[in-house]
């Protein structure tokens, strides 16, 4: 990565699993597009790529996006040019497609007269071969995401109303996806049949939300309804509210890496607190590896709520031995190669007092490429800890994710290369002990077939196309 390019915060970030995309929808409300920006400005920690509003107010619509985060993109004379009684608002990382503002979503077309615009989390794994298809019979493609494709779909079905048109692509489409498609007078909010991805429904008076979670609508002070269902779609218009089932059949394979690592804290994702599941982790695992130390800590902000559940059960003390840089942006002044190590302090930087002839245990939410834990513990052990343990509050990633995360070659993840013994060494830990899958499930109140666990053991629920799958397993 060029860092110069980039930043430094990207270069942090690299190392650590990435964000998806969030969603936001309202319909029904005077001032919808201010309440997509503060529902965006609570997902924004699912996507800072770029993000997006689109408007109508029954017959107009009208839209901005950009590259950046949400207050950098919107204010108040941006949000005043957005009228009407519906938005639609996405925040972006991008899984598929580069980085790039024509990627930007939501993506919006006209066609026969009518304006369709999409906002999507997730992954399609079929993409590629629907793509190929739809260019040979005349198909224009204007960005790289899979995104596009459902437009496409979308478009070429719209003669049988939108209803039918979305439950005849749904039939085509496979993989990961919670998306919500807008048009001048309709919200329509659809979930895979697997369920992979969250998406939840809310009320605010007469107006209804969906939101990627329910921090947003939180924030607004709109009443959460539930979770959507795998496979259903939901209309709403001014008629009210209706659901419909897509007719796909799938096995419901919600995504556990949402509860683990994605998902803020304060949410309720999957019908689960996610707060109470991240201790729950913790306390699972003081019963799996009781240690001798004389504190425990998390590196900010990753780990922090199991390490509380940790503390709790454990009785071993809980501190915050790394201080955090709250106001790094996303780029700022670079340093140069001879004062890069100043650079790693920007962010983060080491409480020595408390640290120095200390034996510490650092919780941590994963671990994906293992180089961020290895400098981490290198910083700890020139500062004088006289031992270093680290306990992962998940199984090993040993497997790709193909729905929607960012590890999607199973070269990038060091526990397919390496045993947890390994892992250790290279770290530079006196030990190291990850929660058993077992346990996992048990810190949900979801049953296992429930779940997807593909990143832990290699269950696919979905089976991906083979030159995909080819490019997953180098």
């Amino acid at each position: 990565m060029n860092i110069l390019q980039d930043g430094y915060e990207n270069l942090m970030l690299s190392q650590r699993p990435r964000e998806e995309c969030g969603i936001f929808a309202v319909h029904g409300h005077e001032e919808a597009a201010k309440l997509t920006y503060f529902g965006l400005y609570a997902l924004q920690h699912r996507g800072q790529e770029s993000a997006g509003i689109v408007t109508s107010d029954g017959k107009r619509v009208l839209e901005h996006k950009a590259m950046g985060l949400v207050p950098e993109i919107f204010d108040e004379q941006v949000l005043e040019k957005l009228k009407g009684h519906m938005a639609l608002g996405h925040v972006r990382y991008s899984t598929t497609g580069s980085s790039l503002l024509v990627n930007a979503q939501p993506f919006r077309i006209q066609y026969s007269g009518r304006s369709l615009a999409i906002a999507h989390n997730g992954n399609l794994v079929n993409a590629r071969q629907i793509r190929s298809e739809l260019e040979e019979n005349g198909s224009i493609f204007q960005t790289t995401m899979d995104t596009e494709v459902v437009l496409h779909l979308t478009a070429k079905f719209i003669k049988k109303g939108l209803e039918q048109a979305m439950i005849d692509t749904m039939a085509l489409v496979k993989g990961a996806y919670s998306m919500v498609i807008m048009t001048e007078d309709t919200i329509i909010a659809a979930k895979d049949p697997n369920g992979f991805r969250p998406l939840c429904l809310g009320k605010m008076d007469s107006s209804y939300i969906v939101a990627s979670e329910s921090c947003a609508l939180d924030l607004v002070g709109a009443e959460y309804i539930r979770e959507m269902e795998p496979g259903e779609i939901l209309i709403i218009n001014n008629n009210g509210l209706q659901s419909i089932p897509s007719g796909v059949k799938g096995r419901k394979s919600q995504c556990v890496f949402e509860l683990i690592y994605f998902a803020r804290p304060d949410s309720n994702v999957f019908g689960q607190n996610v707060y109470l599941f991240r201790k729950n982790q913790g306390r699972l695992l003081a019963d799996e590896f009781p240690l001798d130390v004389d504190f425990m800590m998390p590196f900010p902000d990753s780990g922090n709520y199991a390490a509380i559940g940790y503390s709790q059960a454990s009785g071993i003390p809980l501190e915050i031995g790394m201080i955090r840089n709250h106001y790094v942006g996303r780029t700022f002044i670079q340093p140069s190669q001879s004062m890069r190590d100043f650079g790693v302090k920007v962010k983060l930087n080491p409480v020595r007092d408390l640290l120095k002839g200390k034996r510490v245990l650092i919780m941590e939410d994963s671990i994906i490429r293992g180089t961020t834990a290895r400098s981490r513990i290198k910083t700890l052990r020139e500062i004088g800890a006289r031992e270093v343990h680290m306990l992962v509050s998940c199984p090993p990633h040993c497997f790709p994710c193909h729905y929607g995360i960012d590890f999607s070659t199973r070269g990038e993840l060091i526990a397919a290369r390496k045993s947890v013994e390994e892992i250790r060494e290279f770290a530079g830990l006196d030990s190291l002990g990850y929660l058993n899958i077992n346990n996992l499930v048990k810190a949900t109140d979801i049953p296992r077939q429930d779940l997807c666990l593909a990143c832990f053991d290699g269950k696919y629920p979905v089976p991906i196309d083979k030159e995909f799958s080819k490019y997953c397993l180098e």
